[in-house]
């Protein structure tokens, strides 16, 4: 019986017991009815009272419980006005979701842009995907200088313009190099996955709390994943060209780096050295301004753009500086990032686990060079 017909009853049976203690107080005046017919109605007001209880007792458990299954069905986000703070609440439902294996409220979905209509797979919302793609925790210093798109199945012109005739293009390395490669770039999806733990403490602290820790973690692996594969001196098999090492990148040595850096500028197309950058470590380049000086303070003080001819870029991943035009670097990110949840089975801790897909592209080889000393 639901709570519906449990309050039918309820009434029915509650109208007869009204009905029969009114007849009881009424015959009981009149001298004229016999007293057995009092008691009769007694009898049938004890049972009906009896009825009554156990009717209400039903009632009022069933209630009960339905108030608690509508309470721990309520999001956190009804009453919550700020937009940023509804942003926040709806990322931790998200998170304590996953973690707890419960769905997620419609309050939440439409509050990050779930773009998950069948409510199958565990795609991560639009809102979560911008974030992690465009503000980073730790630091990749190519998000400044790269381009970083996120499109399923990219595939873009290695160059932004055509004229009439075929020799327009000026650099012959870059005619040879269309040439030979084609003048399309196609990403690919490599997948990698990131896992963040995530303790009963944090799983029970302030939505806020709970949010920064998730976030800064995911947002400092696919920093870090970035930078990993973009330098990587001995790429994976199948990652090479992810790689400004392994993409087949002209090389210029001097005998210094000073001059294997000046040489890979000068050696580049006009096209590219007018907007050329310089990524290197920064123990690199203070060992190049401890030799200029020569104990002259005036050069610890330069900008770097004034000592090497072109903006600096700080990695210390560049283990062999990159030289060259980095809007021809580009990443690319699947938008169908999935979130799920796993379980660190030596500590115990709960960790939330985002799977991804991107490719990073050196467009044009032309437009780059690496510098070494001999």
């Amino acid at each position: 019986m639901n709570l519906y017909e449990l309050k039918m009853s309820l009434k029915t049976v509650g109208d007869q017991l009204k009905e029969t203690e009114n007849n009881i107080v009424a015959k009981a005046g009149d001298p004229s009815v016999p007293i057995e017919e009092v008691q009769k109605l007694k009898n049938k007001k004890m049972e009906l009272q009896e009825r009554f209880n156990v009717l209400k007792e039903q009632h009022d458990q069933l209630e009960d419980e339905q108030k608690a299954s509508l309470e721990r069905s309520k999001s956190k986000l009804d009453g919550v006005e700020d937009p940023k703070a509804k942003v926040t609440a709806a990322k931790a439902e998200l998170i304590r979701a996953t973690i707890r294996g419960r769905q997620l409220s419609e309050e939440a979905k439409a509050a990050l842009g779930d773009r998950n209509s069948t409510g199958g797979e565990k795609i991560l919302p639009t809102t979560m995907t911008n974030e992690l793609l465009h503000e980073p925790f730790v630091k990749n210093p190519l998000r400044e200088v790269s381009t970083y798109t996120s499109v399923t199945n990219l595939e873009i012109p290695k160059i932004t313009f055509t004229l009439g005739d075929d020799d327009f293009i000026a650099d012959t390395e870059t005619a040879k190099e269309i040439k030979a490669d084609g003048d399309v770039v196609s990403f690919g999806r490599n997948k990698f996955k990131v896992f963040v733990p995530i303790s009963e403490t944090i799983l029970a602290a302030t939505d806020t709390n709970l949010v920064q820790t998730v976030d800064q973690g995911l947002e400092s692996g696919l920093a870090a994943k970035e930078k990993k594969v973009a330098f990587a001196k001995t790429p994976k098999a199948g990652e090479e060209s992810l790689s400004f090492y392994g993409a087949g990148i002209k090389e210029v040595t001097a005998e210094s780096l000073y001059k294997a850096i000046k040489a890979a500028i000068a050696d580049l197309h006009e096209d590219y050295r007018e907007n050329a950058k310089i990524v290197m470590r920064y123990a690199d380049y203070m060992d190049i301004i401890e030799t200029l000086a020569n104990g002259n303070a005036t050069l610890y003080n330069a900008q770097p753009e004034q000592i090497l001819g072109k903006p600096v870029v700080f990695c210390d991943s560049a283990v062999d500086p990159v030289v060259g035009d980095l809007r021809y670097s580009h990443f690319n990110y699947d938008p169908q990032m999935i979130y799920d949840r796993d379980k660190d089975v030596k500590t115990g801790v709960e960790l939330f686990v985002l799977t991804a897909w991107f490719d990073h592209k050196i467009k044009l080889k032309s437009a780059f060079r690496i510098a070494k000393k001999k």
